[in-house]
């Protein structure tokens, strides 16, 4: 993802409407229809704002305590109709809670908690 680990930042995802063009054309480029789109963490400030403009361009959505999820309204999100799974370790008491407090407003939602792990619960539990 441009801006995160070694990549550069890229100046045409500086906003949400950007960061939707992106994901839209990698999802193009890689010919993929429908994929369920997993969105661990920093890959939120993509994930969320693509799955409200096209969320109907996917199968279904794995957010995995994401951030930026305050940055959208409870009617923002009850608009999705995607089927998603809301993931996130009992342990990461701060971003996993804050996230599903947002994300409990998709209408298609199921909760699963990963015992014994942290933020990166799919690092801590990843045979889970």
């Amino acid at each position: 993802v441009p801006g995160y680990g070694d990549s550069p930042l890229a100046e045409t995802v500086a906003t949400a409407q950007g960061r939707v063009a992106f994901l839209d054309h990698i999802l193009q480029e890689l010919g993929l229809r429908r994929p369920v789109l997993v969105s661990p963490s920093m890959s939120g400030r993509f994930a969320l704002p693509f799955l409200l403009a096209r969320g109907d361009r996917l199968a279904g959505f794995v957010p995995v305590a994401p951030v930026g999820t305050k940055d959208y309204t409870a009617e923002q999100y009850r608009r999705v109709q995607t089927p998603t799974l809301i993931l996130y370790g009992d342990r990461d008491t701060h971003l996993g809670a804050q996230a599903l407090q947002s994300l409990r407003h998709l209408p298609r939602h199921r909760v699963a908690v990963v015992p014994a792990a942290g933020h990166a619960c799919y690092l801590d539990k990843p045979e889970d």
